[in-house]
């Protein structure tokens, strides 16, 4: 199992912000260069997204544009974030802060709870299903586990949608939700829960979220302090993001528009939580001055893969479908995808196990293969078919890699080592850091050949495995490493859940394998009724469904391998069918493909105020140059001035003034701080310049859409010598 960017262990850090540039394709560059103004990225499957936004950060940080500690980096999972900040380390960008919503609302919360409430911040509890449970029996509802399990969904779904208990039933009507229980119950339970919590003075995940959101708004004092901490911020997977974190989001930014998103539409695999890709479609609706660049180029999957992938989204409907990417693979040819019916799921499984074997036996290392299905009840057969051909597999979703207790042995072991190792007579022959780490794990069961068999002990020696694996890389990183080097590397890894590599078959449903990639996929159960799933009724429901499987579908970069049954069991009657999204794509069955082309090939669009959205354009950007000698410009506050600080200027004086006097009168008015209207250099700029309309005033750096509505006419009107006339327009 690997992420779908591959490990941030390098050697060196680039030498200059230039050197950040060095191996981007020209839409990887144009995200990387692009850090004035909103910014989104429209990034395919496999296209490097990842690369791009880290080396955007890397090189408005080491170019002197961006400050590492005002810049805020968020993404949805630990294992994410902590891969992003191992990147912008090895890209010399220290500093940056890269964490999920939840984690970065936490840490601000925790901070500012004594301030904005006084005492201490109320327990989180890490399971509310307990609490869910409880709430159901004072409303004297017995719910069954799976009943519990969807009712607390609709708890969680309901606070990231900003839904309060009245008014769920309505909310789950118009939502098209199929409430587990009758929406008048839930609606008690609900309420029921949110009483026991104030009772028991703890808060849930989601509350996180909430509060931090009624903090910033009700508080213009800390939410001024976080926007003067936070100037820029970058946020992945934005197809993703909830009302709330959008909401949350908003408050962060203030009336500033230093922000790069980055989403697909078409893997938009999680509007059951609350997630739309909305926010990301109007993304230019609320910006109309974005740059927007599409990232397209697929440098993970084959083009036999890629051409897969881009039939399923061909026969789409829906918004989504309007704004789907055209994937161009970047790799050498492949084997076509393999399509397989079988009599009946046990066959499947060990159809697929007898195949998986083979690609082992073929040289293809075990950990870059998996399985996935739709659901984790379909995983039973696969875990004991692949037992019974003796291959090791790893279950994703099931207990995380740090809370084994094998792994937690090792590194009390390990750690021990590190710090007095020189009294070890287990490292006496010990030459480097692979050496010391096998030396160490030999007394906890590793052995240098695996034991026969599954099981649990081959799970645990597949676990000590991983961690010797692991000092491999580091050592080929960094020669010189030691063992206190590689436990501060665990203690990272394990705060991000940043899993090294078991050396086993990987098991996950669709949902979870998003983000990871493989070289060989098994998608078994593709049949209709499980995909799409029995329950997806309406038509936005079945594209969600189509999406999951194109999910699934990149995930491969070399062999895929599709398959069904058709029937569940040995001798049950054979009324299953092919899923319908294959048609026309697997040999022998009918369908139309293609649609259009969607949101079509890569390249780069620049948004404008004051006229009609750009026509798509591929184009290079130049470099900021100084209009009076004609040097580069790298320093934000010179390249506002677009001249040196060194250079003769042409300010109007007379005009500064009045638009300092200006300034003064708006920052009493609202409130706030003289800068948070202009800064002093965009004053400067815009006195320089003495725009005549709204299109010259939006090219001056620091003059986004938001400031542009408040106060563009005053400023314009004081520019043509006129009086403003006061007073700050609502937003």
């Amino acid at each position: 199992m690997t992420a779908a960017t591959h490990s941030s262990l390098f050697p060196q850090a680039p030498d200059s912000a230039d050197a950040v540039l060095e191996g981007l394709d020209p839409e990887q560059r144009e995200v990387a260069t692009a850090l004035h103004g909103p910014v989104c990225v429209l990034a395919g499957a496999g296209t490097g997204k990842t690369r791009a936004i880290t080396h955007r950060i890397a090189y408005g940080v080491r170019a002197g544009i961006l400050q590492p500690s005002s810049v805020l980096a968020v993404t949805f999972t630990n294992r994410a974030a902590g891969e992003m900040r191992g990147r912008l380390r090895q890209l010399g960008a220290q500093g940056v802060q890269a964490r999920t919503f939840h984690s970065a609302a936490l840490r601000q919360l925790q901070f500012f709870w004594p301030k904005a409430i006084g005492g201490s911040l109320p327990r989180l509890v890490d399971r509310k299903i307990q609490l869910v449970a409880d709430a159901a029996a004072a409303c004297r509802v017995r719910l069954d586990r799976g009943e519990l399990r969807d009712v607390t969904a609709e708890i969680e779904w309901s606070k990231v949608t900003q839904t309060v208990p009245a008014d769920y039933p309505l909310a789950a009507v118009k939502a098209g939700r199929e409430a587990p229980r009758d929406p008048a119950e839930i609606a008690q339970i609900y309420s029921v829960y949110e009483d026991l919590k104030r009772d028991r003075a703890v808060i849930d995940f989601e509350d996180v979220l909430l509060l931090t959101v009624a903090v910033l708004q009700d508080r213009h004092d800390i939410a001024d302090q976080v926007r003067a901490q936070y100037q820029h911020f970058v946020v992945d997977e934005y197809q993703d993001v909830s009302p709330l974190q959008q909401r949350l989001l908003e408050l962060w930014l203030g009336d500033r528009d230093s922000l790069c998103v980055v989403g697909d539409a078409s893997q938009t695999i999680y509007s059951f939580t609350g997630a739309t890709p909305d926010h990301l479609l109007d993304f230019r609706i609320r910006h109309p001055g974005a740059t927007v660049v599409k990232l397209v180029r697929d440098y993970r999957s084959t083009p036999q893969v890629v051409r897969l992938a881009n039939g399923l989204l061909a026969q789409a409907s829906g918004r989504a479908a309007d704004h789907r990417l055209e994937l161009i693979s970047q790799r050498p040819a492949g084997p076509e995808p393999v399509y397989t019916e079988y009599a009946d799921e046990p066959a499947e499984a060990e159809g697929a196990a007898r195949r998986i074997r083979e690609l082992i036996a073929a040289g293809v290392p075990a950990a870059e293969i998996a399985v996935l299905f739709r659901t984790n009840s379909q995983s039973e057969a696969y875990e004991q078919a692949l037992a019974d051909a003796g291959v090791s597999y790893q279950l994703r979703g099931a207990e995380r890699f740090f809370d084994r207790p094998e792994v937690r042995k090792a590194g009390v072991a390990l750690r021990a080592a590190a710090r007095f190792g020189g009294n070890d007579a287990l490292l006496d022959d010990t030459v480097d850091l692979p050496s010391q780490v096998r030396a160490v794990l030999s007394g906890e069961g590793w052995t240098t050949e695996p034991p026969a068999g599954s099981g649990a002990v081959r799970e645990r020696w597949e676990s000590l495995a991983a961690l010797v694996n692991l000092a491999h890389d580091v050592s080929a990183a960094r020669p010189a490493a030691t063992l206190a080097d590689f436990v501060a590397e665990l203690d990272e890894r394990a705060n991000a859940q940043h899993a090294p590599t078991v050396q086993g078959v990987t098991l996950a449903s669709l949902h979870s394998a998003k983000g990871l990639e493989w070289d060989a996929v098994f998608l078994v159960g593709v049949a209709e009724g499980m995909m799409p799933i029995t329950y997806a009724k309406t038509d936005e429901q079945v594209e969600e469904e189509r999406r999951l499987l194109y999910v699934g579908v990149t995930r491969a970069r070399e062999r895929l391998h599709v398959s069904w049954s058709l029937s569940r069991t040995p001798g049950g009657r054979p009324n299953r069918r092919p899923s319908h999204f294959l048609d026309g794509l697997r040999p022998g069955s009918t369908g139309t493909v293609g649609r259009g082309s969607g949101a079509g090939g890569g390249g780069v669009e620049r948004g404008f105020t004051g006229g009609p959205v750009a026509v798509p354009r591929r184009t290079q950007r130049s470099p900021a140059r100084c209009r009076v000698c004609g040097r580069t410009l790298t320093d934000a506050g010179e390249m506002k001035l677009m001249r040196c600080d060194g250079c003769p200027s042409d300010m109007d004086e007379g005009l500064y003034e009045r638009l300092r006097e200006w300034r003064a009168d708006q920052a009493r008015l609202s409130g706030q701080p003289a800068f948070c209207v202009f800064t002093d250099r965009t004053l400067m700029a815009i006195a320089e310049s003495a725009p005549d309309d709204d299109r010259e005033l939006a090219r001056i750096p620091g003059v986004g859409m938001r400031k542009l509505n408040r106060y563009g006419a005053d400023v314009l009107a004081i520019c043509a010598g006129q009086e403003p006339r006061g007073g700050t327009e609502t937003e």
